[in-house]
């Protein structure tokens, strides 16, 4: 099939099988930043934003983003340096394979709490950071340093 999406803003277009994850065919695309786990959709290791929702790259059928805006970390690290900044401030990181997803996930809260009505500073406490962030899981190192970076992040 042909897909036709925009992808880091920019027109997407590969012919790719039926059966083909967003995941394959963005890390084929040369998207690496996008880490494959465990591809069940419990990691988060592949998190992407489609539609201006995190999304889960391994369960989604490429097919499914006819025609959306797919984001990856290397497009959002570029739209908005800031989230990254704050990780690499904060050292939340420490193998680096949890990260992009962590960051992706991120960048999709001050857009969350904005069409609430919410201003992020104000609200986004660190219960509420953990749970936003409760599909992505880090096995080397605590949380801590992680919310500190989302809380850092959605302070600016």
């Amino acid at each position: 099939m042909r897909l036709r999406a925009h992808v880091n803003g920019a027109p997407f277009e590969a012919e790719v099988p039926a059966t083909a994850s967003l995941l394959e065919v963005l890390r084929q695309a040369g998207l690496t930043g996008t880490k494959e786990g465990c591809r069940i959709g419990v990691c988060g290791v592949c998190t992407v934003v489609v539609r201006g929702r995190p999304t889960s790259a391994c369960l989604m059928l490429a097919g499914c983003a006819q025609g959306a805006e797919v984001w990856t970390v290397e497009g959002i690290t570029e739209r908005d340096p800031a989230v990254a900044d704050a990780f690499i401030a904060c050292e939340a990181m420490q193998c680096g394979i949890c990260t992009p997803g962590q960051v992706v996930t991120a960048s999709t809260m001050k857009p969350t709490l904005a069409a609430a009505g919410e201003t992020a500073g104000e609200t986004a406490g660190e219960a509420e950071i953990r749970q936003y962030l409760s599909g992505n899981l880090c096995r080397c190192t605590g949380y801590a340093s992680i919310v500190e970076a989302v809380e850092s992040y959605l302070a600016h």
